[in-house]
């Protein structure tokens, strides 16, 4: 318990520093909204005393009347300012917090997009969208309730306790210690009781979001499967468990509120007996007591507030809890200070005593590891899964830092580079590739923007896409679904070649992309994989061995080592070598077979690379 109190008061201090530090970039209106809040809560203190002075005059008879006027005139020109200066300061709130808001959720969205490849395998899509969605309204929540609440009812109180206690000291000691009661019960009672039990409801709803997010991303295998129901079950178990957590904090809110219910009735309790008190000892007008009485009702209405913003400030905190957190995560892969952007000409890659080691993990994957690849050298890499084929093409991308040695293109370390400079000037064609839901152009030209539509149709042409493409009934305009449903594998493969031919990129990177297509589109696609490697530095993951006969050099990866390179037909030649074993198992023991893409469709290995 002593934990999660401390740890509730840090988040506390770790939202509002955050929420304050975006404030401070819009200082001047911050100032003026508050100034203005201050000023139009300060007329609400002012108006009882003229209030008590109309009643005095009242009483005394038309030998009062100027009094009465002016008191009169003076409640609804001050009524008039409130309603001016409240305007104002709702009028300057509204910008305030959209620009607050766009601001944080495009810098959640560019900080998630740029961590580590662990974290968005380890994260839930929907979940982190979750987060940050709910922690931008919190925001807009927390502004209205520090500016347009909190503050306004501080000004009351300290603005009533002030007055009454200059007439008498009495009152403002009565007035002061059960406004402090009240406040004091109303935090402890949000941020020790309800805090905790909030922080867990949120938790259980960004599961929920996750769980969700899953299912319906793999809504395809849940059919395929009829696991529907299966899928409900599951949900069902995440949003019981919300709903007990859920229920919890909910009355823990209903209990709370109750106590602050009867404090108020003690304060107001006491404050109409003090009045009555000083009016029995002849210290006090009836106008006066009208004064105490009505300046009362407006720090009840105030007091009473008060519990709910508290509450309101408290559920905001745990709202925007985890986008703090997404602010404050490490990026895990960095710019260095000083990056430059890459330039590629030549195409050379070199591994210069590379030794890398996965986070988490003790043993290194790669240790003094040294690979030279030429410009324009087809290389092939292939081995048993895990064996670290998928790790070499990513430290290339630097979507990894490497624990010692280095990584040069062109004699230039990438990790002195600018990432976006890097992948840039590297085209990669994965195994399954992602598509936008967005219409086909738009998905090639997510190589080159800038591309115009001959362009894009001249890439297409050239990944024996075009004609798949004119036949349907938008062409180039037609939305291809979520991660590109719409298509058959075939086609969303030759999508992805079109956009690694708009890129032009000097360095290639193919993840072998026929390993799970019909003969048709396999040889639609090998036609295009072999035009786009020309003139290029192409590296191949090959799940087949057939897809690397005409490789320059095949890389034979075991356990994070090289244990053989050379040419397909200079492998072969090792009658106990890994490569020719491998080969062997696939061709079903017939070395030299021409093809074995037919009989043979899967992984050497039962499927891709993990490590």
């Amino acid at each position: 318990m002593v934990k999660s109190r401390a740890q509730g008061s840090q988040v506390l201090r770790n939202v509002l520093f955050f929420t304050f530090r975006h404030w401070a970039a819009h200082k001047g209106l911050a100032i003026g909204v508050a100034v203005a809040m201050m000023l139009a809560t300060l007329t609400e203190v002012i108006v009882p005393v003229y209030a008590g002075r109309l009643v005095d005059a009242l009483a005394q008879g038309r030998d009062a009347v100027d009094v009465a006027i002016h008191s009169f005139l003076a409640m609804v020109l001050l009524g008039l300012a409130m309603v001016v200066l409240r305007h104002l300061a709702w009028w300057g709130v509204v910008p305030f917090t959209l620009s607050i808001m766009r601001k944080v959720a495009q810098g959640a969205f560019h900080r998630v997009q740029r961590f580590s490849t662990d974290w968005h395998n380890n994260s839930f899509a929907g979940s982190t969208v979750r987060k940050i969605t709910r922690g931008m309204w919190a925001l807009d929540m927390i502004n209205d309730v520090l500016l347009l609440a909190l503050l306004p009812s501080v000004v009351v109180l300290v603005g009533t306790v002030l007055l009454l206690g200059q007439r008498w000291p009495v009152m403002g000691l009565v007035m002061a210690l059960g406004s402090i009661a009240y406040v004091a019960m109303t935090v402890l009672l949000a941020t020790r009781i309800i805090a905790p039990a909030s922080r867990l409801s949120n938790a259980q709803d960004t599961r929920v979001g996750g769980v969700l997010a899953d299912a319906l991303g793999a809504n395809a295998v849940v059919k395929s499967f009829g696991a529907e129901a299966r899928e409900d079950a599951r949900l069902g178990r995440v949003v019981n468990k919300w709903s007990r957590r859920t229920e919890r904090t909910w009355m823990f809110h209903t209990y709370s509120g109750t106590g602050q219910l009867a404090l108020l009735w003690l304060v107001r309790s006491a404050v109409t007996g003090t009045a009555l008190w000083l009016w029995w000892q002849g210290r006090a007008t009836p106008g006066e007591i009208t004064y105490v009485l009505t300046t009362y009702f407006v720090v009840h209405g105030y007091l009473r507030d008060i519990g709910q913003h508290v509450h309101h400030l408290q559920r905001s905190v745990n709202d925007m809890e985890e986008m703090v957190q997404l602010h404050s995560e490490p990026l895990g892969v960095a710019d260095s200070p000083g990056a430059r952007p890459l330039r590629i000409e030549a195409g050379e890659v070199r591994f210069d005593h590379v030794t890398f080691c996965y986070a988490g993990q003790h043993t290194p994957l790669y240790r003094d590891l040294n690979v030279r690849i030429a410009p324009g050298e087809r290389i092939g890499l292939v081995g048993h899964s895990g064996s670290g084929k998928t790790t070499f093409v990513k430290l290339i991308q630097r979507l990894y830092d490497v624990t010692e040695g280095r990584i040069l293109i062109d004699g230039q370390d990438v990790a002195h580079a600018t990432q976006e400079s890097l992948r840039s000037q590297i085209a990669i064609v994965q195994q399954e590739p992602i598509l936008f839901h967005r219409s086909l152009a738009e998905n090639i030209s997510y190589a080159r923007p800038d591309a115009t539509l001959a362009e894009i149709e001249r890439a297409a042409r050239l990944a024996n896409a075009h004609d798949f493409i004119v036949r349907l009934p938008r062409g180039y305009q037609t939305l291809v679904g979520e991660r590109g449903v719409k298509l058959s594998g075939g086609e969303r493969q030759r999508v992805a070649l079109a956009r690694a031919f708009l890129a032009d990129a000097p360095i290639l990177i193919l993840d072998e992309a026929t390993s799970s297509l019909d003969s048709e589109s396999e040889a639609l696609i090998q036609e295009a994989m072999d035009r786009l490697m020309s003139s290029r530095t192409s590296i191949v993951i090959a799940h087949r061995l057939s897809t690397v006969r005409a490789m320059d050099r095949i890389l034979v990866f075991d356990r994070g080592r090289i244990v053989e390179e050379g040419s397909h037909e200079m492998l072969l030649r090792r009658s106990h070598g890994q490569y020719r074993r491998l080969f062997e198992r696939q061709s079903g023991g017939i070395v030299g077979a021409p093809s074995t893409r037919d009989r043979f469709p899967h992984d050497l290995a039962a499927g891709g690379e993990a490590g």
